[in-house]
């Protein structure tokens, strides 16, 4: 029996290459989709280096993929960051952001559905932030990532008949290289949040991974239209 297929969006890197390592280590066959090609070695044969913010080019790749597999699952986490306050945030930014970070998932569910229907099963799983609570300085940013999560409730109720779970996974603060540039080791910004965080330490994007495997699971069936924070308990206070 062949492996199940999972597609994961922006898995070249950071948290969306662990997502895709981790998957990979539970027996799916991982399609990445990334604008760059995966650093890691074992993801490079099935990615597909594709602008997620172009539409029409990511239906073709994803008609592509369901012509050659059945693909069950699928991880919506591309995503970027434009850092602004209100004041600052520019328009062109938020179309930017809304094209890649909302759009996309929008286009690559929409073009899995008929095959998770057909299947009677599928597990949708949607990368937030802790932002969509509040942060200074993302107001296009948690924008996306709040629409995201509304779009996920709704998703849930209308495919929960079929089989098709819908979730969200919501990191908190997590050491990657966009963590990092927004918000240089040694500041005090940097200092400020590592201090803040209860459990003491910052998120790794293994960490995140994990709670995508857990909503990917094939036990996982009951738990549809939730959000679960991957953030080290900063959002319980």
């Amino acid at each position: 029996m062949s492996a199940p297929c999972v597609v994961v969006t922006g898995g070249a890197r950071n948290i969306g290459q662990a997502i895709a390592l981790r998957l990979q280590e539970d027996g799916y066959r991982t399609i990445v989709l990334d604008i760059v090609e995966p650093e890691a070695d074992t993801l490079r044969a099935d990615a597909y280096q594709i602008d997620l913010s172009d539409v029409e080019a990511t239906r073709e790749i994803m008609h592509d993929i369901i012509g050659r597999h059945c693909v069950t699952r699928l991880v919506n986490n591309v995503g970027i960051v434009a850092p602004a306050l209100l004041e600052d945030a520019r328009v062109e930014d938020l179309d930017r952001l809304m094209h890649l970070n909302v759009r996309s998932a929008m286009v690559c569910t929409q073009a899995l559905l008929p095959t998770m229907r057909e299947q009677r099963f599928g597990r949708i799983v949607l990368n937030t932030s802790r932002v969509v609570l509040g942060k200074e300085a993302r107001t296009i940013y948690s924008a996306t990532k709040g629409a995201l999560q509304s779009m996920a409730r709704t998703w849930a109720l209308e495919l929960a008949g079929d089989g098709i779970t819908v979730n969200c996974v919501a990191p908190g603060p997590i050491a990657t290289t966009a963590f990092w540039e927004n918000n240089p080791p040694e500041s005090d910004r940097a200092r400020r949040i590592i201090d803040n965080i209860p459990a003491q330490r910052m998120g790794q994007p293994e960490d995140v991974a994990q709670a995508v495997s857990f909503f990917c699971d094939d036990r996982s069936g009951f738990m549809t239209g939730q959000t679960l924070f991957v953030c080290g308990g900063v959002t319980v206070g």
